[in-house]
């Protein structure tokens, strides 16, 4: 269940057995004992034991932003450390775009080499291409998958903010996490019909394997 040590915000409601939270960004506008956005995506990579999909627009380990520019390693670091210290099987579908830094290419690729560097160590990259015609690419910032969501085989995480170090400082951002308590969630006498962690894994394999996911670039 998702939740803050200092004061537990989350929504738990007990006689469906399914956990509700929300997170935010940054940290001086969140009210007192509310999750910090980027302290919720760290803490479900964490919780997870079997994989971590994540589906995002923008990624970037940095403050790009910024008057100079600076390492900001939290989310990457908890990635490699699923990926390395407990074989959490890792898939990122980054878009690319017009708008998509060079850099981006070079972040990727260093997670993406640490596929099969010790044994068990499963980790894979996909860049999310949405084709266009040439009057769709005069469309200004158009024709982009804007996705900005996690799901584990515990939880799912739908937020607002591209994951690089601006937007969890300095942006305001919001998100939904979603834990379900799975034999209660395949109980049919409660009348649960849908399950958004599995939607949501659902879409991301759709996804992963469609035409529009692309190995990275040859730089």
């Amino acid at each position: 269940m998702y939740t803050n040590e200092q004061n537990n915000e989350s929504l738990f409601f007990g006689f469906l057995g399914i956990g509700v939270g929300v997170g935010s960004s940054p940290p001086p506008l969140s009210p007192s004992g509310r999750t910090n956005d980027d302290d919720a995506i760290v803490n479900i990579i964490h919780s997870a034991e079997e994989f971590v999909y994540i589906s995002v627009m923008d990624y970037a380990p940095a403050l790009e932003f910024t008057p100079k520019l600076k390492y900001w390693g939290k989310i990457d670091e908890a990635i490699r450390v699923a990926a390395l210290e407990r074989t959490v099987r890792v898939r990122l579908l980054i878009s690319w775009w017009k708008h998509s830094s060079p850099a981006e290419e070079h972040y990727l690729r260093s997670l993406a080499a640490l596929d099969h560097a010790l044994p068990r160590v499963d980790i894979q990259v996909r860049r999310f291409i949405v084709p266009s015609t040439p009057d769709q690419d005069r469309i200004p910032f158009a024709r982009v998958n804007h996705n900005k969501y996690m799901v584990t085989d515990k939880t799912a995480y739908i937020g607002t903010s591209n994951w690089s170090g601006d937007y969890f400082l300095d942006t305001a951002g919001v998100a939904f996490v979603y834990r379900p308590d799975t034999d209660e969630v395949k109980d049919a006498s409660r009348n649960i019909s849908r399950d958004i962690r599995r939607d949501l894994q659902d879409v991301f394999e759709r996804d992963w394997t469609s035409p529009y996911a692309v190995p990275l670039r040859r730089l």
